[in-house]
């Protein structure tokens, strides 16, 4: 007698036969319904980016256990640990000098936990970085995110270098995990630890970019104004927005993964 199959088995296997378009929809509507459930369950939106920024410390500290316990670095990306150490210490800078609150100590724990994670990759476990997967050429994201803060930033008050470095760390955080998916996707086989954090990475996006998104719906746009003019409002949004997408196919992968009972996470070709 042929088994049945668990629901979530069956759902995965009809989402997975829908046609890219049919695809590209369900995922919009998940993340709407998301978004209204926050709505209604959250009364202060600022605490969505504090929830955002702690999930991302957590996830660092599943890293952290990683490397301190299996003592390897395998399936990891020293290049977006750069990326990600560039972004907050910018943030860093422009959170002293434009605004102190509890996001400059969220992100000044942050900052010191991924420079361990590099010291850590770089030095004590270099014999086992994957130097040959990790093939994302830096300059391909950082060039272009410097070049567009120049001509996008914001238009308040602030000294000129401050707002162009606010810019450049938005656009930098949106394409940060880019190396680390290029990883992925040449080993396709990813080990528990570093799926649970590149997960944790997906959740913190997605209450981020719902942060600025239910921010943006109580206030009827006037946060957009209150940002300044022209095009850096609309840019902030869709940096928050791209970074989210950039991180839902893995994710997906990964919750069906984890109740199919897989401990290893096998990618499908296609998929980041």
């Amino acid at each position: 007698m042929k088994a049945t199959k668990r629901p979530i088995h069956a759902v995965a296997t009809w989402v997975r036969r829908q046609p890219p378009k049919i695809k590209a929809f369900l995922a919009a509507v998940s993340g709407m319904t998301a978004l209204v459930f926050l709505r209604m369950v959250v009364n202060d939106h600022d605490n969505l980016f504090v929830a955002a920024e702690a999930v991302h410390a957590l996830g660092i500290s599943v890293l952290i256990y990683k490397l301190m316990k299996d003592k390897t670095c395998v399936g990891l990306s020293l290049k977006s640990q750069e990326l990600t150490a560039l972004f907050l210490a910018v943030r860093l800078y422009c959170s002293f000098v434009m605004e102190y609150d509890i996001h400059t100590l969220l992100d000044s724990a942050t900052l010191f936990t991924t420079l361990w994670v590099i010291y850590t990759i770089r030095f004590k476990l270099r014999s086992s970085y994957m130097e040959d997967k990790d093939n994302f050429a830096l300059y391909y994201v950082v060039i272009p995110c410097a070049l567009l803060s120049l001509f996008i930033h914001p238009t308040t008050g602030h000294h000129i270098i401050n707002r162009i470095s606010w810019a450049f760390c938005v656009y930098l955080e949106a394409v940060s995990v880019l190396p680390q998916l290029r990883v992925m996707q040449n080993t396709k086989i990813i080990e528990p630890f570093t799926a649970h954090y590149v997960f944790a990475l997906g959740v913190a996006r997605f209450l981020s970019c719902a942060h600025w998104v239910l921010q943006v719906l109580d206030t009827r746009g006037r946060l957009l104004t209150a940002l300044g003019y022209g095009l850096w409002p609309s840019m902030v949004l869709l940096s928050e927005i791209v970074q989210t997408f950039i991180l839902a196919d893995f994710c997906y992968y990964y919750i069906k993964s984890i109740f199919g009972g897989q401990l290893v996470l096998r990618l499908p070709s296609g998929v980041v």
